[in-house]
């Protein structure tokens, strides 16, 4: 098979660049300090509540928690006081984020892989994988349905770890994504955000993802416990070097990249272990780069095909998941926090209050918005897809759902392009500024979405939203919002009722 012949085992033995890790460690050591998880987690005595609510207030301020502030948070056994943590979670995320919801789709670009995961529909051993890369032209046609059918504006590409899709494939199918313009009601269907979600690179590689206009680049670690990694990760493999995926977002950042996102496979191990080791994670970002992680994604383990799970010990059960959703928020408060439709739509609804992105209207199979397959709950293909979705529902749906639940769906791509990016955009959104951007470019771009994709049904929802958006921000000036600026916002607002669009603050 393609994946498997001389030239591609050359090419994997050739990714790796060891003086790309070692420049990152002290004294030779990585930061997921072993030691000190297995201290923290050890302690099982029940905390002061008054420092569990002192540590969840401080949430609002956007700093991120020590990880023994977090183990506090985690030793919490009364569930009143958990039902406590659950609104402070949720106050912080409404504090920094406001009430929007990010939404995106994923893009399966390839499912060629050189690594042999254990729990991975994509591991180059299974026979029962039908292998396919998308060519630019199918991924225009993707593309074409995704921002001219359903009106996504966002996108996270995603690929195998395969020379067939390296740096310069993904760079090529950014450009190709950018390019496409299609006629909707009103205006033109586009992507105007390409976040990818690819193998670790070199910073020569990243670099050339930096100049093709990558939105947020990531890469989860699956896991960040040392003897599971090393279990689930075949040794002579380019994912069984743990540190080479330890630092990918470290290099990002020496690329120019400075969003960055990361995110652990929950069910590998602990979900206790992985959350402190991600805490480690962003606060290493933060110490060398002087800014962490832009998002942090919670997947649990799904089905795939051809797969045994039955040697997992550690699944998340769905208190536990809720419990983690909330941790993220409070210890690492900047970041935006990701669900995405592993989950049930029972589950996303209980957790949408702490989160800020969700997925949409996803198909996962390679070319599968194209060619129309069906992928709700009884018509996915195990053969074409890395793992089972959960909640299957049109973006339609799903912002008539948020907007009934009193949340609005932005479709805002503003910061990344005009430069609110890295560590700009994180002071900015921690000191408040950056949400009164975001809160007038929510509404633009929902306007914009109800008008050129949405139902009736859904616009009679949608409606209701906006209104109540504009009585919100029309009572905040001139405190947060100066005359001027109001004025201007609700000219713009008209200019795309009477049919512009892509405008932004």
């Amino acid at each position: 098979m393609l994946h498997e012949d001389s030239s591609v085992m050359e090419w994997a033995g050739s990714v790796i660049r060891p003086e790309e890790i070692e420049k990152y460690l002290v004294d030779g050591r990585d930061f997921v300090d072993d030691a000190l998880i297995e201290a923290l987690l050890a302690e099982r005595s029940e905390p002061d509540p008054a420092l569990v609510r002192e540590l969840a207030r401080g949430a609002c301020t956007g700093v991120t928690l020590t990880p023994e502030q977090t183990a506090v948070l985690l030793r919490v056994r009364d569930e009143g006081l958990w039902e406590e943590l659950f609104d402070a979670a949720a106050k912080a995320k409404r504090a920094i984020y406001d009430n929007r919801v990010v939404t995106f789709a994923p893009l399966y670009c390839g499912d060629l892989c050189v690594n042999d995961c254990a729990y991975c529909g994509f591991r180059k051993s299974n026979t029962a994988m039908r292998r396919k890369v998308l060519t630019f032209s199918q991924v225009a046609k993707e593309t074409e349905l995704l921002a001219g059918r359903i009106g996504h504006k966002r996108l996270v590409i995603v690929f195998g770890e395969h020379p067939a899709t390296d740096a310069d494939y993904i760079a090529e199918v950014m450009q190709r994504i950018y390019a496409v313009r299609v006629p909707g009601r009103v205006g033109m269907g586009a992507i105007r955000r390409c976040n990818v979600n690819a193998a670790p690179m070199s910073v020569q590689d990243l670099g050339k993802l930096h100049r093709a206009g990558i939105g947020t680049f990531q890469v989860f670690q699956e896991t960040y416990h040392r003897p599971t990694y090393a279990e689930v990760h075949p040794a002579g493999t380019v994912k069984g070097h743990m540190r080479w995926r330890l630092y990918a977002l470290h290099r990002a950042m020496d690329a120019g990249i400075d969003d960055v996102a990361m995110g652990a496979l929950l069910g590998l191990y602990d979900w206790r272990h992985e959350l402190l080791a991600m805490v480690m994670h962003t606060r290493d970002l933060e110490r060398q780069f002087g800014i962490g992680v832009h998002t942090v994604s919670v997947p649990r383990i799904e089905p795939a095909e051809n797969t045994d799970f039955s040697w997992l010990r550690h699944r998340v059960s769905d208190r536990d998941f809720k419990r983690l959703v909330c941790l993220l928020r409070l210890a690492i408060p900047s970041a935006g926090l990701i669900v995405t439709c592993r989950e049930t739509p029972a589950m996303m609804r209980d957790v949408i209050p702490m989160c800020t992105q969700r997925d949409a209207s996803s198909r996962i199979g390679i070319g599968a918005y194209a060619d129309g397959e069906r992928e709700d709950a009884g018509g996915q293909t195990g053969e074409r897809q890395q793992f089972i979705l959960g909640d299957t529902r049109s973006l339609d749906e799903v912002v008539r759902e948020l907007a009934g639940m009193g949340y609005i769906t932005s479709f805002c791509t503003a910061g990344y392009r005009c430069g609110r990016t890295g560590k700009k955009i994180m002071d900015l959104l921690r000191s408040g500024q950056e949400g009164c951007f975001c809160k007038l470019n929510a509404v633009l771009t929902f306007q914009e979405w109800l008008a050129d994709f949405a139902s009736p049904e859904t616009v009679a929802v949608g409606e209701r939203i906006v209104d109540q958006e504009l009585a919100e921000v029309k009572a905040r000036v001139p405190g947060d919002f100066p005359e001027a600026l109001y004025h201007n916002f609700l000219a713009t607002l008209e200019r795309i009722r009477r049919g512009e669009r892509d405008l932004y603050f």
